[in-house]
């Protein structure tokens, strides 16, 4: 039996697409989905409902290339694969803007849960993206009252206070904070988390780190974030070492995996042996090196070349 449609074509100011079925295998999620999917009894009740009543409310997607990528119904599309369905009715969006699909996604999450609800690397990617001034206030409203009404199409929207309740200024930190609830303060340093790696954020929502400490951690360059990373399986990496690796690292951010070691677990620890000194011919270096290469470029040139050359000829 074919889904109806949602008579959307009068109340929002973009044309939509008819709901149509799209076989679960052809649906991708999004590929920078910052939010985490329902687990336990949350996503239990969430398939026991889907195998009693299907998905009642349409996903939204956009074509890719070897299917749709999914931009608001993760969780839909994750319980109706676990209920065993086929297919998910979707919403077929066309000719996005990547900072288009970008608010899909995020506004679909606040509308399904609250700011405080999200966590703190969720909250990070959330402002972030509001603070980059990447969405223009009609754009974002277009978008929002589209989600709203997906959401329950009988709500009433009165114009710009209900979806834009803090004015104009959109891309100042007071204003998103008060967007969100949040001081000033709290924007800052949520944009600073994330510019964390992955590893890191998932240390800060765990509360292995502090966020205070996840900001001064955001200045390193994100190869020496994953040495600090390895480092914080073993080590707790508080505010006063991660204030030391800041002050230490290079103009970019670069730390060497020595010197994080030492700040780390000390100057003294077996666990920060001192790197060896090797010398290359001034024929080799002109070579293969640009004059003005960086230590830290040729040693990892060298570093790469080297395992390239003892994993082909082993």
């Amino acid at each position: 039996m074919n889904t109806p449609q949602f008579d959307l074509g009068t109340m929002l100011s973009a044309p939509q697409t008819a709901i149509q079925q799209i076989p679960c295998d052809q649906l991708h999620p999004y590929h920078n989905h910052k939010f985490e999917l329902y687990s336990g009894e949350r996503l239990e009740d969430m398939v026991a409902s889907i195998k009693e009543n299907g998905v009642l409310s349409p996903i939204i997607v956009q074509p890719i290339e070897g299917g749709y990528e999914i931009l608001i119904g993760h969780n839909r599309w994750n319980a109706s694969k676990l209920a065993g369905l086929p297919t998910v009715p979707a919403i077929v969006k066309t000719g996005l803007t990547e900072d288009e699909a970008e608010m899909y996604v995020i506004k679909s999450n606040l509308i399904q849960r609250s700011f405080s609800d999200l966590k703190i690397s969720e909250q990070a990617a959330v402002v972030a993206s509001r603070h980059s001034k990447m969405f223009s206030p009609g754009k974002r409203n277009d978008i929002i009252r589209e989600l709203t009404l997906l959401e329950n199409p009988n709500a009433e929207i009165s114009g710009d206070t209900t979806l834009n309740p803090v004015g104009s200024k959109l891309d100042t930190s007071e204003s998103v904070g008060k967007e969100y609830g949040v001081s000033k303060g709290s924007v800052v340093r949520l944009i600073r988390i994330n510019k964390l790696i992955d590893e890191l954020k998932a240390l800060v929502d765990s509360g292995d780190i502090a966020i205070r400490t996840g900001v001064e951690l955001s200045f390193l360059s994100e190869d020496t974030q994953a040495v600090v990373a390895e480092c914080a399986v073993e080590d707790k990496i508080d505010y006063k070492i991660a204030k030391m690796l800041r002050a230490s690292a290079e103009s970019d951010g670069y730390i060497d995996r020595y010197t994080v070691h030492s700040i780390i677990y000390g100057d003294d620890s077996e666990q920060t042996p001192k790197p060896k000194s090797v010398k290359i011919s001034n024929y080799a270096y002109t070579k293969y090196f640009a004059e003005g290469t960086k230590p830290k470029e040729i040693t990892e040139t060298i570093e790469k070349a080297l395992e390239f050359y003892f994993k082909n000829n082993t």
